[in-house]
């Protein structure tokens, strides 16, 4: 991983659930295992709300999904630490967890597509987490933004860095800004053809939208 300047702890904001002493995550997928010995998240598994964001993870999405969320956290965190960027640490982590968690299951999708949908899924696990209102608003944005061609222009760094992560893993688009981590990660966690599934579950959740039954709620 490019190294950079060591990136400031940022605090909870609105409290996060955590208490001072907390247990390490539950026996984790080995496939995660790689990414999980990398220092930026090796740093944060002793932290409540980043193990509970990886159990829901590992919960709610498919292996490949779960793998794709755990690079784009790495690399939206190499772009950083190269840049000198300060960020929400943990809530990033928690936001690249639950942001495709709208591509799975058959819950009928609204305005805004799977983005919404996870968007909304976040929320409701940050505010089980007794996560403060602005810290949620500022990571569902960052979700619910991560599908635009380009980041918005009043877009925070927890959106930006998400932005720059998920699109760095599945299309390679800002591979110069951090050189060589896109290959490094996807050797130690690869998931062959991930961009060509990830296309065709991202089309089907649009058909999903419109399909015989599944009434469209409008938003």
């Amino acid at each position: 991983m490019v190294a950079g300047p060591e990136m400031p702890e940022v605090p909870d904001p609105g409290g996060s659930g955590a208490s001072s002493h907390s247990d390490p995550p539950k026996a984790l997928p080995e496939a995660w295992q790689p990414l999980l010995g990398r220092p930026a998240l090796a740093e944060l598994l002793g932290h409540p709300l980043a193990g509970a964001a990886l159990q829901e993870m590992c919960r709610l999405l498919p292996p490949h999904l779960a793998v794709h969320s755990l690079r784009t956290f790495l690399l939206a965190d190499a772009c950083a630490r190269t840049h000198g960027i300060a960020y929400d640490r943990v809530g990033l982590l928690a936001a690249a967890a639950f942001h495709d968690a709208g591509l799975v299951g058959r819950t009928p999708l609204g305005r805004g597509g799977f983005p919404y949908r996870s968007a909304q899924l976040l929320d409701h696990f940050l505010t089980r987490h007794q996560v403060g209102t602005v810290r949620r608003t500022t990571l569902t944005r960052a979700v619910r933004e991560h599908m635009r061609p380009f980041p918005a222009r009043d877009s925070g760094p927890e959106a930006r860095l998400l932005h720059f992560g998920v699109w760095l893993d599945v299309t390679g688009r800002g591979e110069r800004q951090v050189p060589g981590d896109r290959r490094l990660l996807a050797g130690l966690a690869p998931t062959p053809r991930f961009a060509l599934s990830f296309s065709a579950r991202v089309v089907a959740c649009g058909l999903r939208r419109v399909l015989p039954g599944s009434p469209v709620t409008h938003r």
